[in-house]
């Protein structure tokens, strides 16, 4: 019997638990080990934030759940990942082993590197569901005496989507309550250009998100390095596309939300051969660490460099789709590995994104996400709000269910031709 040891809950760990227990079947011990007690389904945290939903509409404890579909849970934090021994320490004071470690953290949140950000500073964050509850009285204390709204993701940020959603709700919800007109917004971003998203565009996603902005009477500023955050005000340095200095910005707030850039989280942290200086997790196609081949990743915690270079340091976002191609691959490599044969699956990282604004939003399809692209592909519409509220449903009932695809997913996906995992032309 091998033991599979998955760091983290969220999105990558809680799929790839349910796809490596149905594809290796109950021969094999499978044990969650995650920080939170609870799964997060981390798309909705915008609507948190603004009281469209509480906190228990989009959690399930793992606890209870994870067990009723044979897999093993672990409440306890990583501390050190110990390659070596093929173990893990954790701050219960326990130290795991394991035959194969799968590594899903997700991300540790920098807000650290630029003075006065985050939830400890000035700024609220959406990044985490307990964040986005902190940030709801905030939101209704601001609601009560409106002003200027600064939003957006500063240097080295990896995720926009949520961002631009939550420029927009905001946007939606103060039309709901009749402040709109009181509350300038701007939206601050690393990105080159409006609709980068770290992807260098997806379709038409700037002329789809500027048309948006524009509408909505959002302004912007890209290329931006936010340099610091005090009490209502922060400052941002925006540069020319040569890198060059174009203007320095004070812009006084009475809310604000900006995301923070990703790292390693500290437990993989100068582990050498696993991580990159930044603390990703190194990675080959078949999503297996070069070094520790009884090691897989999967998720925002992995190694993908910029796939450009831009004046500002921007990242490239991992996206629910495409962590799931990653994490079917690890699935059936592992059941190829236990069956003493060499894996040969690959994900294709194909992405489809919902990006809800309240009262529409824009979708992309990107095959694969990062260019060139075989499918790049955008549109917008009402639409979309309903389609996110679907998903996020549905989303929460397979989590619950103990199942990733479930049958008619799979129909789905085969008539639109949008496959997790790459084929293979036989020889």
């Amino acid at each position: 019997m091998a033991q599979i040891l998955i760091l983290g809950g969220g999105i990558a760990g809680v799929s790839a638990a349910y796809e490596i227990r149905e594809a290796l079947g109950k021969s094999h011990e499978v044990t969650v080990v995650s920080k939170a007690a609870h799964f997060q389904f981390t798309p909705s945290n915008p609507w948190v934030a603004v009281n469209w939903r509480k906190r228990e509409d989009i959690t399930v404890d793992l606890a209870t759940t994870l067990p009723r579909h044979n897999v093993k849970f672990v409440h306890a934090a990583a501390q050190k990942v110990l390659p070596k021994e093929k173990a893990v320490r954790l701050s219960n004071g326990e130290t795991m082993t394991y035959d194969y470690l799968v590594i899903t953290t997700g991300p540790e949140l920098a807000f650290d590197e630029i003075e006065g950000l985050g939830p400890n500073g000035f700024t609220n964050s959406v990044c985490d569901v307990d964040h986005a509850t902190e940030a709801q009285p905030h939101w209704e204390a601001f609601c009560d005496k409106p002003g200027p709204i600064v939003v957006g993701a500063v240097q080295g940020a990896s995720c926009y989507g949520p961002a631009y959603e939550f420029a927009m709700i905001m946007d939606t919800d103060l039309r709901k309550r009749k402040l709109r007109d009181q509350v300038p917004m701007t939206f601050v971003t690393a990105e080159p250009y409006v609709g980068h998203l770290g992807l260098g565009g997806v379709g038409d996603t700037k002329g789809l998100l500027e048309s948006e902005m524009r509408e909505r009477h959002i302004r912007w500023i890209t290329n931006a390095k936010v340099d610091k955050v005090e009490d209502g005000k922060m400052t941002v340095t925006e540069l020319n596309e040569d890198g060059s200095l174009k203007k320095v910005h004070e812009l006084p707030f009475g809310f604000s939300m900006m995301l923070p850039a990703f790292r390693g989280i500290p437990a993989l942290m100068g582990v050498e051969g696993l991580t990159n200086p930044r603390g990703f997790v190194i990675v080959d196609k078949h999503q297996r660490n070069p070094t520790y081949p009884e090691i897989f990743s999967a998720g925002v915690c992995i190694a993908i460099p910029p796939l450009e270079a831009t004046p500002v340091p921007v990242g490239v976002p991992k996206t629910g789709y495409m962590i799931e191609s990653m994490v079917a691959a690890i699935a059936r490599n592992l059941k190829q590995i236990l069956a003493e044969e060499a894996p040969t699956h690959e994900g294709t990282w194909n992405a489809i994104c919902l990006a809800d604004f309240g009262d529409g939003g824009v979708v992309f399809v990107a095959q694969p996400q990062n260019p060139p692209r075989n499918v790049n592909w955008s549109s917008s519409g009402k639409w979309v709000h309903l389609a996110k509220i679907a998903f996020e449903k549905y989303f929460l009932r397979k989590v619950r269910k103990g199942t990733t695809e479930p049958y008619y997913e799979k129909a789905v996906m085969q008539m639109l031709k949008i496959s997790k995992l790459k084929t293979k032309e036989p020889a």
